[in-house]
């Protein structure tokens, strides 16, 4: 398999997700889980993804759809389109699976895979993780990364709107 489709498939449906997921759990692989818009990749998303790799043998990523990003985000967001941002992060060694979800939030995606670990970056706390409780009452584990300062997607595009 070349280079371009080992990248292309590990962007999938939901029902392939769970399918795979499926299959990694009964070789006993510890499932992560994270999830995001991830537009503009920068060194703050290459530093989540590759320490919540490190939290499991199996890195899921939830992407938030283009509809989905523009709801929370604003009118002018996305910068980079869905199927460029999986793309993206399909690329990267540390992700194995990508999978665009719709919702606002990545609830029900999480609860079709339930995952053994949660993660998001450290502008979060437990409490606000959406899926955290379910995580939790189905004995995973919901971990915290620490924030990379001066690295946002917000902050690169008010820097290059300055230019």
């Amino acid at each position: 398999m070349d280079k371009l489709q080992w990248i292309s498939n590990k962007i999938v449906s939901r029902t392939e997700l769970v399918r795979r997921v499926n299959g990694w759990k009964a070789t006993g692989k510890t499932i992560v889980f994270t999830n995001g818009c991830f537009d503009i990749l920068h060194h703050g998303h290459l530093d989540l993804l590759a320490r919540a790799a490190g939290k499991g043998n199996i890195l899921v990523l939830g992407l938030n759809t283009d509809a989905s990003v523009k709801r929370l985000k604003g009118p002018a967001r996305p910068v980079t389109g869905e199927q460029d941002r999986a793309f993206q992060v399909a690329s990267l060694l540390a992700v194995d699976a990508v999978c665009l979800f719709d919702e606002d939030t990545p609830a029900a995606l999480i609860e079709a895979i339930g995952p053994d670990v949660l993660v998001k970056g450290g502008d979060y706390t437990i409490d606000k993780i959406v899926g955290a409780d379910y995580v939790l009452n189905h004995g995973g584990r919901v971990e915290v990364i620490p924030f990379v300062d001066g690295y946002s997607t917000t902050s690169i595009i008010e820097r290059i709107r300055t230019l």
